[in-house]
This record gives structure tokens, sequence and C-alpha cells, in this order.
């Protein structure tokens, strides 16, 4: 009892502590704004002596943002509109860096697993069982295997986690697409696409495998070289860390990408059919539309960074 009281009193204590800390680090993070408000207003009406001065104190600003990312990491925070709609108000936060690794470490072993499953499912579907029912099934396992990944993403997003904003974004469209394909009744329509879906989904499921694969190993590596944050994830796509022994990748995923084009061109062409009645038709061209130019672009533009900021070193 008396060890449970002590508990008890620590966990008071440290509530305290975490809203003195929060509290201390949003009037820091205010007064930092204010700051490089103003460091830019004055930017264009110093001498050159003075705009080196102002460049110093901005990358500073910037070194100071980044600690208190890292501090945020371990309090307690509010969660985001989607968490607060699918847990309420729980605080997801995890305060030790072991639980932080651990939950990583456990969404990319979902990923792989489920990846895989995906794979076989749809190896399953497209060649050995000709079924609506069992095409159902694959369908309601993406729908799962995407909402589960957009709860656990807001998760490591609250634990320190830096996911880009289009890669979280393509899988609430996925879950929505998977969401309308679950729907779409067996007819000609769905006869029409239905083996060039399977057929895309099991080439997405291959290239996600490799991008785990071969990302996991070049994250590991960078990790220990200090050039990457403990809590980075894989992605379904490219980004610029991955330029140095990952670039084999892009025709893979540019191959994927187009692909996604192709199926949004097959619908929207179904559309103009004399028996096409279903709005499914409509309503799955769409988000694979999207998803190809998110993708397609996200990609084009870190590739495109990447030429320049090479371009900028030999300049150098």
């Amino acid at each position: 009892q008396d060890n449970h009281k002590l508990y008890k009193q620590k966990l008071e204590e440290l509530t305290k502590l975490q809203d003195g800390i929060s509290s201390s680090i949003a009037r820091q993070k205010k007064r930092l704004k204010e700051l490089s408000l103003s460091l830019k207003k004055c930017k264009a009406h110093v001498s050159p002596e003075q705009q080196e001065s102002i460049r110093e104190t901005q990358s500073l600003i910037k070194e100071r943002q980044n600690v208190f990312f890292e501090m945020e990491a371990y309090l307690p925070k509010k969660n985001g509109l989607y968490l607060s709609l699918v847990l309420g108000n729980v605080n997801v936060t995890l305060l030790s860096k072991q639980a932080k690794f651990a939950y990583k470490d456990e969404y990319e072993k979902f990923k792989l697993y489920l990846t895989i499953i995906l794979l076989i499912v749809s190896f399953s579907c497209r060649f050995l069982l000709n079924s609506r029912v069992t095409d159902a099934v694959f369908n309601f396992l993406l729908v799962w295997y995407y909402c589960t990944l957009t709860i656990r993403e807001s998760i490591l997003i609250n634990n320190g986690s830096k996911i880009k904003g289009w890669w979280v974004f393509h899988h609430y469209v996925s879950t929505f697409l998977s969401g309308v394909m679950l729907t779409w009744p067996d007819g000609l329509m769905y006869q029409m696409f239905r083996n060039q879906f399977l057929s895309f989904s099991m080439y997405q499921s291959f290239v996600q495998f490799l991008q785990y694969y071969y990302q996991s190993g070049c994250l590991y590596r960078l990790r220990a070289l200090g050039e990457r944050h403990n809590m980075d994830l894989t992605v379904e796509g490219f980004q610029s860390w991955m330029w140095r022994g990952l670039t084999f990748l892009l025709p893979f995923l540019f191959f994927g990408q187009f692909w996604q084009l192709y199926n949004a061109v097959t619908l929207f062409r179904m559309l103009q059919h004399p028996e096409c009645k279903e709005w499914q038709v409509l309503m799955c061209g769409l988000p694979f539309f999207i998803l190809f130019l998110g993708n397609f672009f996200t990609t084009l533009r870190v590739v495109h960074q990447k030429f320049q900021n090479q371009n900028k070193d030999a300049k150098r």
C-alpha cells in the first residue's frame, strides 16, 4: 500500500511537471515565431553584414524548434481531429524511448506481414478463385489494413515520427477506394475491371515488400550514422534520404504510378459503356487518378530537389 501511495504521488508530480514544461514550450515557440516574423520583415532593409547575422539567428531558431520537437515527443499532447474521432480524448503519447521504438517496430512488422498476406490473397483471387465472396474478403482486408495504418501513423506522429503529409493522406484515399471496391456489386462492369485491379494489387504488394526490405536496411544504416531520426518510418514512396542506395526502386515506383493512371483511364472509359449504371465506376476512377497525381508529383519533386541540391554542391 505504501508503494502504491508513493506511485500515485509520483504520477501526480509527473503530471504537474508535464503541464509546466508543455506551457513553457508553448510560450517559447510563440516568442520564436514572433522573432522569426520580425527577422523576415527586417531582412529586406538591412546591410549585407546584418543579413549574415540574421541568417545565423534564423539558423539558431530552427535548431531551437528541432529541440522543442524532440522534447514534445515525450510530453502528452492533444489528439488531432482523426484520432479524436476514432479514439476520443485518450493520451497516446508513449513516455519512454523503448516503448516508442517497440511501437514503431510493431508498425513496421504489421506492414510487412499484411503486405505478404495481401500478395498471397490477391494472387489466389486472380488465378485460383473467381468468386465475388473471396473478392469481398480481399477488399475488406484492404479496408481494415488501410484504416489500421492511418490510426497507427497518427499515433506515431504524436510520438515524434516525421511522416510527410502526402504519404499519410494517400492512405485515407486508399481506404476510401477499397471501401468502394467492397460495395461494388458483381456484374459486367465489375468483371471487366476485376482482373486488372487484382493484377495491380499483386504488383503493388510486391513493390511495397521491396520498399520495406530495402528501406528498413537503409534507415538502420543512416540511424547508426546519426543522419536520420530514430522514429523515421518506411513509406510507400520515395523520399530524399533514399537517394543513396535506393534509386533502383524508382522505375518500379513510376511503373506502379502509371498503372494507377491506367486504372483511372480504364474506369473513365467504362463510364461510356451503355450498360454502366454503377456509381462505383466513377468513385473508383477518381481515387485512382488522385493517387497517381499525388504519388507521381511528390516523387518527381523529391527527384527534382535532389538534382538541384547536387548542382548547387557542384558549383561550390
